[in-house]
């Protein structure tokens, strides 16, 4: 592994220089594996202009008998808590002098954050013969992406350069939206929303005629290789930045219990194996990066007017394409997900527009489930009701409850059903009761509750 450039405010033994580091400076260029030194074979961040020693025989840099430590270390002593590793540039040979400040995580960054995502606004109103197209979503589970990225964690993490903050390719974005657009217009989730495979659209590339669909005037044309005829589409799509919710990222782990099955194996031989998949296999946690539930993330495309209306000029008209991408926006936010590990559940989102569906559709579900109890419970009390012949009612003006009273014992019909009992009763008993004059009635009670009153 190679010496670590390391800028000269990070090479002091205090950590607030490092701390002062981005989250992807300090997870990709700071990283504490980075600065080992092979000479000795150990981390170490003292490297001022070090030049390694060089065998002249061999030509190779020189090694300690040591070896290195890095492939000894368990991969959980790197875990990142807060946004990047923990491991600041201290000098373990000399004591310290002070208690180091606690780790500000996002806090310094998050009006970097905001000034990005303001910047994309104002450079997208810039642009001539081309219209925006802008949606929210949160993220309602988290977000990971770069994982393949190189890393001693084994995974890697996609940061903004030079900015060092967590970003979703606009690549990433096209991607996903273009399958959510395949799914929809495929009919195979049978509302289409709008989208078609139809090839209702021309275009002329020299002596050849080309159809087109909906996808391929908005997404491009995909051609095979050799093909010619290649459509650049309509639309282009921004970065994502996120804003991150809290003060930090997350670490998620995941745990590979059948690796041996994976990777292949070496038998007494020497020959390459592939051992079957058993319970006896040896899990090894792996830890990486995620953005938390929560954070903002907002999605900018911009769409080329001028060849929109040559290639498809219904899909201008009424800013048709926009009614479309926001369907294949929420299709996919809803089914698909962005970033990476999108199968098991992560970079799932949700719009304004589908919060409001989803808080009053589960509004409506309380209501019927507690209109359905509320009913199952009057039919049980109806079943155990018992008869209170000669039974006097009263009613209490103040909260609404009618009162049945025999005996020494009473049962009580509170506010809405006394009411709904109390109209239930003939006009000229009703009025009585209002009042309190005596009156006889046979009311059923379960309990202490008065069920249902005949005069």
């Amino acid at each position: 592994m190679p010496i670590a450039a390391v800028p000269k405010y990070l090479q002091k033994n205090d950590p607030e220089f490092y701390l002062s580091a981005p989250p992807g400076h300090r997870f990709l260029l700071y990283f504490a594996a980075w600065g080992e030194n092979r000479e000795i074979g150990q981390v170490d961040w003292r490297m001022k202009d070090r030049v390694p020693k060089i065998d002249r025989k061999t030509k190779q840099q020189k090694i300690s008998n040591k070896g290195s430590e890095w492939e000894e270390l368990q991969n959980d002593q790197f875990a990142c808590t807060i946004a990047a590793c923990r491991t600041p540039p201290y000098d373990e040979e000399k004591p310290r002098t002070r208690r180091p400040k606690a780790d500000p995580g996002l806090k310094p960054w998050i009006p970097m954050m905001e000034s990005l995502l303001e910047r994309q606004v104002t450079a997208a109103k810039q642009l001539t013969g081309y219209a925006l197209f802008s949606i929210e979503a949160v993220a309602t589970s988290p977000f990971t992406t770069g994982l393949g990225n190189g890393h001693p964690l084994e995974n890697g993490f996609a940061f903004l350069n030079p900015y060092g903050l967590p970003y979703l390719p606009g690549s990433g974005v096209k991607g996903v939206l273009r399958q959510a657009v395949r799914e929809l217009a495929s009919g195979q989730w049978d509302d289409r929303r709008g989208w078609s495979e139809e090839r209702r659209y021309t275009v002329q590339i020299e002596k050849e005629t080309i159809q087109l669909s909906m996808l391929d005037v908005l997404f491009g044309r995909e051609t095979g290789d050799g093909e010619t005829g290649h459509v650049r589409g309509v639309l282009s799509f921004w970065d994502v930045i996120p804003q991150i919710k809290g003060d930090s990222l997350m670490v998620e782990i995941m745990t590979p219990h059948q690796g041996h099955y994976y990777q292949w194996e070496k038998d007494q031989n020497g020959n390459e194996i592939q051992v079957p998949p058993h319970d006896s296999g040896s899990p090894i946690p792996i830890s990486f990066l995620t953005v938390p539930p929560g954070s903002g993330f907002t999605f900018h495309v911009v769409c080329d007017l001028i060849r929109l209306n040559q290639l498809a000029p219904e899909l201008a008209q009424d800013s048709h394409w926009k009614t479309l991408l926001t369907a294949a926006f929420e299709h996919a936010f809803q089914w698909l997900g962005f970033g990476a590990k999108t199968v098991v559940g992560y970079g799932a989102m949700e719009s304004s527009a589908m919060r409001e569906a989803r808080l009053k559709a589960e509004k409506e579900r309380r209501e019927r489930e507690a209109e359905e109890a509320k009913r199952i419970q009057e039919a049980r009390q109806q079943a155990e009701a018992v008869a209170w012949e000669g039974a006097r009612l009263k009613f209490n003006r103040a909260s609404k409850a009618l009162i049945a009273e025999k005996g020494g014992k009473s049962a009580v019909a509170l506010a809405p059903k006394g009411e709904e009992l109390l109209a239930s009763l003939p006009p000229d008993v009703r009025k009585k009761v209002e009042i309190n004059q005596f009156v006889k009635v046979t009311a059923y009670v379960a309990g202490s509750n008065l069920v249902r009153v005949e005069a």
